[in-house]
């Protein structure tokens, strides 16, 4: 079981066990890191917000645990577990989409009628005090209903606006010199007045309420797209940004992977938790390091030829039924096939820069299998849990006695 430890007044999360799970939300470490360092001596509400944003993928519970600290000690491992539940009894395609992220963040007790919930009153920015001089403007959590009199922040090249009560996205014309804009968890409906940000390098609009990519033409510099947690129904209209890096599109409502081809800087691809049934469409990103797409509908790996310089390849929580189609991507060191259909551990004997393999929660029965993963030299840590192998009684020994390498079984850590 993955274990998240509160110490002192941040989360602590050791990067050997906890990377790879974070894709599994369809969101990088990266997000996720920063909206852990902004939690000081969190409430629980702010933990409920946090867990929504690391479980949007299904069975990610069944990794996780905690060991809470100080004020969050009442918060106990059953609790976390009923609200996964709970959130994936929430239909994809009806309901109150803002009264759950009302809940999500504690706002409503979500056993009540919503009308009886207090609204959150947005205050006048005439009451916030900025400072011309500020370079990093950290506006997060304040209220903050209409974007409006921030012309003196000229020298502005981060702006952070999270956590606010923002419907429109407006009056920032004047920003220019603006690299970083965050907009992430609002009540954002559409992008659009962004033309003249024309050194933004970064935006994120995760946890709103977007339903298209659009008018983002002229932020030819943008380099890492956050759209995580909306309602996009298509990958659309990114054909201008040739810079582009990172795209996060995880726990949206996309079908089909398409509209990439002008992406050719593209190193990190997040498509998790969509309803995508193929893999297809990827040959022109040549440079892509990560592609993750669990918890999708994938029934079957190809279409990964071209992508030479995969590095890590999240596929878990998919209907995958045979490993295959990677006889081109000699490069993996991650590969996370969990929560699927196989039986066979084969076609991977070529991958030897392999370093963490996830089969937990498929139908491995032979021993022998193992043999496919001895030419990868560095190989450390095993995911196989969950599997009939995992009823031997000697089912640690044997998976180290096979590879010698492994130094973490599952999430245990082996002991010399």
């Amino acid at each position: 079981m993955m274990v998240v430890v509160l110490t002192g007044d941040t989360w602590d999360l050791p990067s050997t066990i906890y990377v790879r799970p974070w894709a599994l939300c369809g969101c990088s470490l990266t997000r996720l890191s920063t909206i852990v360092t902004q939690l000081k001596q969190p409430e629980a509400s702010v933990l409920k917000k946090f867990l929504e944003a690391v479980t949007t993928s299904i069975g990610l519970a069944e990794r996780l645990s905690g060991v809470f600290t100080r004020n969050m000690a009442s918060v106990s491992v059953g609790e976390l577990q009923e609200m996964e539940v709970d959130r994936r009894g929430e239909s994809e395609e009806s309901g109150d989409d803002e009264t759950r992220r009302k809940s999500i963040n504690g706002d409503v007790d979500p056993s009540q009628p919503t009308g009886t919930s207090k609204e959150e009153s947005p205050v006048d920015m005439d009451t916030i005090t900025l400072d011309p001089e500020e370079e990093d403007v950290d506006l997060v959590h304040c209220r903050i209903g209409k974007i409006e009199g921030l012309e003196v922040l000229q020298k502005a090249k981060t702006l952070s606006l999270r956590q606010n009560l923002i419907k429109k996205i407006e009056n920032l014309e004047s920003l220019s010199s603006l690299q970083e804009l965050d907009l992430y968890d609002n009540q954002i409906r559409k992008l659009e007045n962004l033309s003249n940000l024309k050194e933004l390098e970064l935006l994120d609009v995760s946890f709103n309420i977007l339903r298209r990519v659009e008018n983002l033409e002229e932020l030819t510099k943008l380099k890492k797209l956050f759209l995580v947690h909306n309602k996009v129904t298509a990958i659309s209209n990114l054909d201008h940004l040739t810079g582009l890096e990172m795209l996060e599109l995880g726990s949206n409502r996309i079908r089909v992977i398409e509209n990439l081809d002008a992406l050719s800087s593209l190193q990190s691809l997040f498509l998790g938790t969509n309803k995508i049934t193929k893999l297809q469409n990827l040959d022109s990103l040549h440079n892509l390091t990560v592609l993750s797409i669990q918890s999708n509908r994938i029934t079957k790996i190809e279409g990964l030829q071209n992508l030479v310089n995969l590095k890590e390849l999240y596929l878990s929580h998919n209907g995958v039924e045979v490993i295959e189609g990677l006889e081109n991507n000699k490069k993996l060191t991650t590969l996370d096939v969990a929560a699927n259909r196989v039986k066979k551990i084969e076609n991977v004997s070529h991958l030897t820069e392999l370093q963490e393999f996830w089969m937990n929660d498929n139908q491995i029965d032979n021993w022998s299998d193992l043999d496919e993963l001895k030419n990868a030299k560095s190989l450390e840590t095993v995911y196989l849990e969950r599997n009939p192998l995992q009823k031997d009684p000697q089912y640690r020994r044997k998976i180290m006695l096979a590879l010698p390498s492994v130094r973490q079984i599952d999430a245990t850590f082996i002991r010399f």
